[in-house]
This record gives structure tokens, C-alpha cells and sequence, in this order.
């Protein structure tokens, strides 16, 4: 294994990753702010490619914060339904989309500390959309980058909060957003949870969990 601190191995990491993934991207289909954000919310325990399924019909009958607020949490429900747990996630679109109308003009906010007082959204969502919505760096850490980063020795956590602060720490902001999205595509298609694809990894020489 290469000998290189932290700081070095994730700038290494993200560099050879966006060799390998170029178009590395948030998958997520979305037209404004508005969506992107109920997208995201859709996207807890669910493929994103479930999640377009059911937005490209959801959003084609009700595209902005407006048309979805009239909708009652059960009409949201039946909508979503695919998605799973819809009790919870129309819960959540039906409260911040009245939110978003009442406090903020029916914009989306701009700040980390303004999203996470909407109803349902957390540090991880609120990061998806200002780094993919707005352009404002964010670190957004799921599954796939808890693990990868865990694996690679960059942290020694699963605690989310933790993870994405120590990742700043080491990570030149340029690369918050598009960090989350290459440490997906790795995810998915190589380091993959329980068979990981050690032989075919490009990172191979910098990870101490190599097989």
C-alpha cells in the first residue's frame, strides 16, 4: 500500500475516481430546487431509478412547490407509493412544502441551517440539494461513502455527522459535492457492500482493506 497520509490518500482517491467515473453525476431527475428536493426525500431506502420512475409522473402533474401543496397527505401517499415508507415520506412533503410557502416565499432555502429545520430533511439531504441545486458545497455522506471512507482508513466512524466533518477536514471544498457522487458510482459498482470487487479496483494500492 502507497504510504500516504489522509489528507494525501483522499486527494489521490478522488482523482483517480474521476478517471474512472467522468460523467459522475447525482442521478437523481430533476428540473428545480423544489424537486430535487422531494426527489431526495423519495430517495431514503429506495434505488434512485425507482425514485425517477415515480417523479416523472409526480412531477409532470404537480412541478413546483404550489400544486404540490393543495395535494392531501394521503393523495401525496398514493403517489409515492413505490418509493416505500410513503406514510412518513407524504408526511414530510406535505409539511415542507406548506413551510416552504408560508416562511420562504415557496423557495428553497440556501443555507444547511434553513433546510434542516424542514420537515424530513437532514444534513444529508440538505447537502444534495445545495451541492446540486445551488452549487454550494456539501459533503454527503450515505452508505456508500460511510463505507468506502471506513475502508480506505480516511475514518474510523459510522457516524454520518462525524464522517462528514472529518472528510472536510481533509478534503479541498471543491471537491465536497462531486466526492459523494464518485464514492456512489465506486460503491455500486465495484466496492460493493458484502463482495467487494477488490481485484478490479483502482484504488487497490491505497486501501489497507484490500482482499
Amino acid at each position: 500500500m502507497m504510504a500516504l497520509n489522509k489528507k494525501q490518500r483522499l486527494t489521490e482517491t478522488i482523482s483517480r475516481l474521476k478517471t474512472e467515473y467522468p460523467s459522475s453525476k447525482c442521478s437523481l431527475i430533476y428540473q428545480n430546487p423544489f424537486q430535487l428536493l422531494v426527489a431526495t426525500i423519495l430517495s431514503a431506502q429506495c434505488t434512485d431509478e425507482r425514485v425517477n420512475k415515480v417523479t416523472a409522473i409526480l412531477f409532470q402533474k404537480y412541478p413546483d412547490v404550489y400544486s404540490m401543496a393543495k395535494l392531501s397527505r394521503q393523495q401525496i401517499g398514493k403517489e409515492i407509493y413505490s418509493t416505500g415508507f410513503y406514510n412518513n415520506k407524504s408526511r414530510s412533503i406535505k409539511s415542507l412544502s406548506e413551510t416552504l410557502i408560508m416562511e420562504y416565499g415557496g423557495k428553497v432555502p440556501r443555507s444547511l441551517e434553513e433546510l434542516v429545520k424542514l420537515s424530513g430533511v437532514g444534513r444529508k439531504t440538505a447537502n444534495v440539494v445545495l451541492g446540486n441545486a445551488f452549487n454550494i458545497p456539501g459533503i454527503t455522506v450515505d452508505t456508500h461513502v460511510t463505507r468506502i471512507s471506513n475502508l480506505l482508513g480516511l475514518v474510523e466512524t459510522k457516524n454520518a455527522v462525524k464522517i462528514e466533518f472529518q472528510l472536510m477536514e481533509i478534503m479541498d471544498s471543491k471537491n465536497w459535492t462531486q466526492s459523494g457522487h464518485l464514492f456512489i458510482d465506486h460503491g455500486r459498482k465495484v466496492c460493493i457492500a458484502r463482495r467487494p470487487q477488490c481485484a478490479n479496483c483502482v484504488l487497490i494500492d491505497l486501501c489497507p482493506s484490500a482482499n
